[in-house]
């Protein structure tokens, strides 16, 4: 009897359960990816034909994978997205309660954005390790300057202890020796490397004749009390008193009460400001010495400062402008020249800085007559021959 020569079908090779689905079913008959220049399995395709299982262990696994780090399973535990959910979250809450400024939350919501993206969003806060931490370090400093990359590390610092403090991990990360803000050394050599955030009297009496109000008097805030661009920005106009002419405006980002002596000068210019303000858009704004031509504040809790971009302007048109050179410069000529008058507790007091000593805690007031003494040392600076009735 012949023997029959049929043979069996061939059977057809697995495919993709659909064009668009990101593994492929390799040879092996598993599921597959390449990775980094490696493969990666994801189950079975005889036990996963459609291929369900394979993807959701893929999706679970991405972040971590083109990170470059080992696949971490199925095992419970917090993640770093959850993590940063969180944070924000309690952060927000302060918030809305005015304990914390609209500006930090966006920078801690930027923190957190770079943690996920650095880490990955599935990652196990329990797996993080020293060699991570190190590495996110490194990357830091390719792109960013010393002052940015120590304000980083201690915002990523403090989304950690979140977790530590509020229970979400049972111990506190190490982060290992590598990761840690630069050396004062490092910051003292950048600085100087940046050169000095200070203008001498010459430069300063061009911006302030070629300003216009209001900006003019936002300047003359500057160096008449050591104001910064948040303070000039939500000044409001019961804080002011232009009979006797004093400002007393708690500093918005300490709450520390500061008291100031104005100078005729800036008088002048804050009536004039006060007088040519545009109708405000918001009637919470009514009370605001200062109002954009827009009808808003000219307070923005974001990077994009109005006050910091007009004063930026203005050094460009007069050519002074340099990396590192902005509205804030005032408080730095503030603090340099007012401390020639030999008073720093005087000095402190206007610029609103915090003292922690047994002598603040005992210290309940400072004259005026020593706060006008720390101004008119400015004053006599910036304008050494005076001219009655207005700018010399």
């Amino acid at each position: 009897m012949a023997k029959s020569t049929t043979r069996a079908p061939k059977q057809k090779p697995p495919t993709k359960p659909r064009p668009d689905f990101p593994l492929f079913p390799h040879a092996r008959g598993y599921w597959a990816k390449k990775v980094r220049g490696k493969l990666e399995y994801f189950g079975k395709i005889v036990d996963d034909p459609k291929g369900e299982a394979a993807i959701n262990e893929w999706l679970a696994e991405r972040d971590n994978l083109l990170a470059g780090h080992a696949r971490r399973g199925t095992r419970e535990g917090l993640i770093v997205r959850d993590l940063c959910n969180r944070f924000l979250t309690a952060k927000q809450t302060l918030v809305d309660s005015f304990e914390l400024s609209l500006r930090t939350w966006q920078d801690y919501h930027a923190t957190s954005e770079r943690i996920v993206k650095t880490f990955g969003k599935n990652r196990l806060v329990a797996d993080l390790a020293t060699d991570d931490f190190e590495a996110m370090r490194a990357a830091l400093g390719k792109n960013w300057g010393p002052v940015a990359v120590g304000n980083e590390i201690n915002r990523v610092r403090v989304v950690f202890k979140y977790g530590y403090d509020s229970g979400l991990i049972d111990r506190p990360m190490r982060y290992g020796p590598g990761f840690k803000r630069p050396s004062k050394k490092t910051l003292r050599i950048a600085r100087q490397e940046k050169g000095e955030k200070m203008l001498e009297a010459k430069q300063l009496k061009q911006l302030i004749d070629a300003a216009a109000n209001p900006l003019k008097a936002m300047i003359l805030l500057g160096l008449n009390c050591g104001f910064g661009n948040a303070d000039v920005g939500v000044l409001p106009i019961r804080a002011l008193n232009l009979k006797t002419d004093w400002v007393n405006f708690p500093r918005p980002k300490t709450g520390i009460n500061r008291r100031c002596p104005l100078w005729p000068e800036t008088v002048k210019e804050l009536k004039a400001a006060i007088a040519e303000r545009p109708q405000p858009k918001d009637k919470a704004d009514a009370g605001l010495v200062f109002i954009t031509k827009y009808g808003l504040r000219w307070a923005k809790d974001t990077r994009d400062n109005p006050v910091a971009k007009e004063f930026v302007k203005l050094l460009k048109e007069k050519k002074l402008h340099r990396t590192g050179l902005g509205f804030y410069l005032l408080r730095h000529v503030f603090e340099t020249i007012g401390g020639e008058s030999k008073d720093q507790v005087a000095v402190n007091a206007i610029m609103g800085h915090a003292d922690a000593s047994m002598a603040g805690v005992y210290r309940e007031r400072i004259s005026d007559e020593r706060l006008k003494t720390v101004t008119d040392r400015v004053r006599a600076w910036l304008w050494p021959k005076k001219a009655k009735g207005g700018l010399s």
